[in-house]
């Protein structure tokens, strides 16, 4: 099936009518997870060709072995929309359904199985030898009547059981190489919270877990406690991970709130950015620094100016090859997140768009945030980047990427909150830090 096909075929579902009655409908929902199940087989079939194509390529041009398969990722989570490392997984997936997983491959080309669970099943087996893994493949899924019914954990404890069965010494080997990975993340939650996760070894989770249980059990008993149980456990863990006396006490470390001066100082409405989490309503802006003001915490303010039309961040200008500290905190609150689009994930590396070596230079229109994994993608054969020319100031950072295949990407910077009815050229940003005294 060539692309015109497929996208004939996405202009017919779009043209579809309303189902005249109940029944009906619930038949094209099931009709369209069959659908969705065998389009992400099909994905997975191209992926696969996509590597291997790309990878003699290169096998035939002499590259090391190292070099076959580098950048592979990036491009198809691009091609997918989706963030370098999610374009890992997917990739990893495909190589596993077609050289090793038969019978997994086709029950999601049946609609048995979804691209999830799929995913499940090549994540448990990763361990395994291919023989092993194949046994697994054909036990769970040569027939498709084995996974009737089944959830997500259900699947994924099924393989999970098969593989310790098969060979319990990769499993042991497994879990040691997870538990060096071990590390902690934050990911952004509704009505402006924020998950902090902690991974680690079961035996230790379990071990934290029951400690702030066991002492957030006894200032409830206690009594005189207007908190719950699991507010209180929160409380508990950011006073011990901070060293605060308290949670209501301020932040100990450096936080960034990136917000206009008439957010600030007036009553707009334009929103703020908490750097590490994203915007927030310009109410909760002013209360965060409120506060701040109100307790020990240490309220520092640093002036940034942005275009009050377009919200561009002012550029800054170095001959240093290494970006100063000045420079990449500026890119950094410009960026405010890897600039690969797709990638949400932290900046790591502030990198040459134009390379130090083709002539780029140390600059803010040059730089760019990059996370670890797309900054060294970029280094790869076949990866060109440039940064767009503004035809006129203060206009939103852009620069262009192109992939080995020829495809092209653009990155945009986000916009700084400005109000753009300011009546001055140059409109004044705070970027307030928020750390205790």
């Amino acid at each position: 099936m060539q692309v015109s096909e497929v996208l004939e075929f996405v202009a017919r579902l779009n043209e579809l009518k309303p189902v005249p009655d109940a029944a009906t409908g619930i038949d094209l929902i099931t009709a369209l997870e069959t659908a969705t199940c065998a389009c992400a087989a099909a994905q997975a079939v191209a992926t696969d060709a996509v590597a291997v194509s790309i990878s003699e390529q290169r096998k035939a041009l002499g590259k090391p072995k190292a070099q076959w398969r580098a950048g592979l990722a990036s491009q198809i989570g691009l091609a997918r929309r989706v963030s370098p490392n999610k374009g890992a997984t997917f990739l990893g997936l495909a190589r596993s359904l077609v050289h090793e997983m038969p019978h997994t491959l086709d029950r999601l080309r049946g609609g048995e199985l979804n691209e999830y669970r799929a995913i499940l099943i090549a994540r448990e087996t990763a361990c395994l030898t291919v023989e092993d893994r194949q046994v697994i493949d054909r036990r769970l899924c040569a027939d498709g009547h084995i996974l009737n019914g089944l959830g997500d954990d259900a699947i994924a404890a099924r393989a999970r059981a098969m593989a310790a069965e098969l060979d319990p010494a990769s499993v042991v080997k497994r879990f040691e190489t997870a538990f060096s990975a071990r590390r902690t993340s934050t990911r952004p939650q509704p009505d402006f919270m924020c998950q902090f996760t902690t991974v680690t070894s079961m035996d230790r989770a379990v071990c934290m877990w029951a400690t702030l249980r066991r002492d957030a059990d006894s200032i409830v008993n206690a009594g005189g406690e207007s908190r719950t149980r699991d507010q209180i456990m929160a409380d508990l863990a950011y006073e011990r991970i901070t060293g605060t006396a308290s949670a209501g006490a301020g932040a100990p470390v450096s936080v960034n709130l990136v917000i206009a001066d008439t957010t600030l100082l007036a009553d707009s409405t334009v929103p703020a950015h908490l750097q590490g989490y994203g915007e927030i309503p310009a109410v909760i802006a002013r209360k965060l620094v409120g506060n701040a003001c109100a307790d020990t915490t240490r309220v520092e303010l640093r002036r940034v100016y942005a275009t009050p039309s377009t919200g561009a961040l002012t550029a800054m200008e170095s001959k240093a090859r290494i970006f100063p500290p000045a420079l990449a905190r500026l890119i950094d609150l410009r960026d405010r997140t890897c600039r690969t689009p797709w990638c949400d994930a932290p900046i790591r590396h502030h990198d040459h768009i134009r390379s130090y070596a083709r002539g780029g230079d140390t600059s803010a229109s040059n730089g760019a945030g990059l996370c670890a994994a797309c900054n060294h993608t970029k280094e790869a054969d076949g990866w060109s980047a440039e940064p767009r020319k503004a035809r006129k100031p203060g206009v939103i950072h852009i620069y262009d990427m192109t992939t080995p295949t020829g495809h092209e990407y653009s990155s945009t910077a986000p916009p700084m909150p400005v109000v753009v009815s300011y009546p001055s050229f140059v409109e004044q940003e705070l970027v307030i830090d928020l750390s205790a005294a």
